[in-house]
Order: C-alpha cells, then structure tokens, then sequence
C-alpha cells in the first residue's frame, strides 16, 4: 500500500513537471526562429494582428447591426400596438379583415354585430381554409379569460365551420385561456403577437 501512495505521489509530480519542460521547449524554440528569422518573423506577427483586429471589426458591426435590427422591430411593433389600442373595438375588427385581406385571404369582411356568436371577421385563408377570428380589442391589464374562449369554442368550429379558429387581442391570455385554447385547437395572437403580425415580422394566424 505504501508503494502504490508513493507511486501515485511519483506520478502527480511527474506530469506537471513535463508540461513545464514541453512548454518551456516551445518557448525556446520560438525565440530560435524569431533569433533566426527576425524578418519573417514580424511580417507573421504583423499578419496575425491584423487578421485578428480584422475579425473584430467585423465582429463589433455584426453586434451593431443586430441591435439595430432589435430596437427598429420593437419600435415598429410598439408603433402598431399604439394604433390598435386608439381603435374602437368595430375599428378594430375592421383592422383585422384589413390585415387578412392585405395578406393574401379572399373575402374577408367584418360580420361581428349583436348576435354573432363569436364570431367577428371571417376571411379565407389562400389555401382555401375558412379562418374566424373573434376580436378582443382590451386594455393591457384586461386579459381574455376561459370564459370567453370558452363562449367562442362552442361555437367557432360547428357553428361557423372554421378550419381555423383564432382570438386576437391587444392584451394578453390567462392561463386558463391558453389551456382551454391548446385542447381545441384555437390560436391566440395576444399583443405581441399580434404587432408581429401586423408590423410583417411575425406570422398571420392562419400560418
């Protein structure tokens, strides 16, 4: 046993001390070439700092262009919820058929009234599918509830025979909301997304 703990003590000095001596050699040996080279040896240097300044540039306007990137989508995206909370809620059903039409859908037209069960703009999307929307034009701190998908999801498949079923809102969803709209199949599109949509930086709910 006390030859195993001196080997192993024999072996944990040994290999720190080669890798001082290995990187001692490599110094040596440069300082050899750059001794024996010196002309060679500036111009390699002098490349490899300018390729190394180089990447960085490129690096630091990549960075730049990024965040560019980011602060002009979220100003167009606040921009477009701006206008939205401004509307009415008919102006805002009116926004929506405008952005389904604008966006490919063929009929699209505004038939929220009394008595619409839910639904408020029906267009068809351009693969033919019958998209209802139920529009949801709410404050920031007003969130859809499971009540209200739950009002719209009895009646926006067999009532009004969507293929797609979605509520838009500029505010946002409970919870219950979304787990209510996960199990049957209706896409929420709440404040972000519906800048996203709006702003064309971010899909239509019928993608």
């Amino acid at each position: 046993m006390a030859r195993r703990k001196k080997a192993a003590s024999v072996g944990g000095c040994v290999l720190p001390a080669l890798g001082i001596a290995a990187v001692g050699a490599v110094a040596i040996s440069v300082l050899s070439f750059v001794s024996a080279y010196p002309v060679i040896s500036l111009v390699g240097g002098a490349a490899v700092l300018g390729v190394t300044i180089y990447g960085l540039v490129l690096w630091q306007q990549r960075r730049a262009r990024e965040t560019r990137q980011a602060w002009e989508l979220d100003v167009a995206r606040s921009q477009e919820i701006a206008r939205y909370h401004a509307m009415a809620p008919n102006e805002f059903e009116r926004a929506l058929a405008f952005l389904c039409a604008r966006d490919g859908c063929s009929q699209a037209q505004v038939t929220g009234r009394a008595g619409d069960l839910g639904a408020d703009v029906v267009a068809y999307a351009p693969d033919g599918r019958k998209i209802v929307l139920q529009a949801k034009r709410f404050s920031g701190t007003h969130k859809v509830g499971g009540p209200d998908l739950q009002r719209f999801g009895g009646t926006c498949y067999t009532v009004h025979g969507a293929r797609v079923a979605a509520v838009v809102t500029t505010s946002t969803f409970t919870k219950q909301a979304r787990q209510y709209a996960a199990h049957h199949g209706i896409r929420l599109f709440d404040v972000h997304g519906l800048a996203a949509w709006a702003s064309r930086t971010g899909p239509a709910p019928w993608h």
